[in-house]
């Protein structure tokens, strides 16, 4: 065993390198700077590279190239530089570049306040590019979370070839636990998936999945457009061909729903009712239930660890033998929309917060109680 005193910022930056990560370019914003600040330290020793940029928006831009120059790239914000990746998320989603964007989440909008958490930009993770196309958005519990998520957010990013994002948070990012990384199991190290042959076609992919990749400035021309194109990589306006690269943008992250989906579930024998939450809440939910069982009211649990796609099958399967739904969020209500379309026909309560302080396990039980 190996016990560390570390703050969740600082097990992204480990997860990150455990993944192969050799490039990270970022602006300083609370909370996510000592994401920047880990990755200062540790990818040079690696040979890797880590530079600030002016602003947010030419740390994006640096990030994307060295993407599709072949490396593993991470970058780290909060709401308000998220909301300035937002053309260049849009590129990397058109573009199909891996990246691993953390946003490590404050209170909101705008400034807000840069010192509390809140799960603020929970649906912009999703809908923050033009275009609408699907993305991922993995949600971390804890530090030994954060740590296990990062690779698997890379693993993701190179699989897929497109953006994942770690909805992290203040409460998270920046508070320290004893964690023993070393006893977390890692999944196999993915790399993106190289063309082999002569003649590269930059999009060719089957209907459901992602093209292979060559970096650019290599020795076969590799042609790059934010615009609409063709598996050729060529601009263009053809109705049948943008509709097929729009449909396999989207079938490519949806059709492996499933497999992308990551929960922790907890199902108490006699319990009618489902808490259904996500991210550093979910702790809160975990202690509520364990005092409304010694109460003798038992709640069943479900943390959802990857938020989209939404894990339609899993809600479906997990709700089925409940009577009530209730959904918790560090937010006015942002993710329980999806759970209602997902669960129509379900008693869903809803009970959410948005003051820079956690919710705490009384207030839940008394959620829980005044049905």
């Amino acid at each position: 065993m190996a016990l560390s005193f570390m703050e969740g910022n600082e097990a992204v930056a480990r997860g990150a390198i455990a993944a192969g990560c050799s490039f990270f370019a970022g602006y300083p914003i609370t909370p996510a700077t000592t994401v920047f600040a880990n990755m200062l330290k540790m990818l040079p020793p690696k040979g890797g590279i880590c530079i600030q940029g002016e602003d947010e928006i030419a740390s994006m831009g640096y990030c994307i190239g060295a993407s599709m120059a072949g490396r593993k790239v991470l970058t780290a914000t909060s709401g308000p530089g998220l909301s300035l990746y937002s053309e260049q998320i849009s590129f990397a989603v058109g573009s199909e570049i891996p990246i691993v964007i953390v946003d490590v989440q404050r209170l909101g909008p705008s400034t807000g306040s840069a010192t509390r958490g809140a799960d603020s930009d929970i649906q912009f993770m999703r809908w923050g590019n033009s275009g609408g196309a699907p993305v991922i958005v993995l949600a971390p519990r804890d530090v030994p979370d954060c740590y296990l998520l990062t690779v698997i957010a890379f693993n993701y990013a190179e699989e897929f070839r497109c953006p994942v994002f770690i909805a992290s948070n203040k409460e998270i990012g920046m508070t320290r636990e004893s964690v023993d990384l070393s006893a977390v199991t890692l999944p196999p190290i993915v790399e993106r998936k190289k063309y082999r042959g002569d003649c590269y076609l930059p999009f060719d992919a089957a209907p459901d999945g992602a093209p292979d990749f060559l970096p650019m400035g290599g020795g076969i021309l590799v042609r790059q457009t934010s615009s609409t194109h063709g598996p050729d990589g060529y601009i263009t306006i053809d109705p049948g061909v943008i509709a097929a690269g729009r449909e396999r943008l989207q079938n490519k992250i949806l059709s492996a729903e499933k497999r992308i989906t990551l929960f922790d579930e907890n199902h108490r024998q006699g319990a009618d009712t489902l808490m259904i939450s996500y991210g550093v809440t979910s702790r809160a939910v975990e202690d509520a239930c364990a005092l409304l069982a010694k109460k003798g009211k038992p709640v069943s649990s479900l943390t959802l660890k990857s938020l989209w796609p939404v894990p339609e099958t899993l809600l479906l399967n997990a709700a089925r033998n409940y009577g009530r739904i209730v959904v918790i969020e560090m937010n006015l209500g942002q993710y329980v929309g999806e759970i209602r379309r997902v669960l129509c026909g379900k008693k869903i309560d809803f009970y959410g917060q948005m003051n820079g302080i956690l919710i705490k396990p009384g207030t839940i039980m008394e959620v829980i109680e005044n049905e």
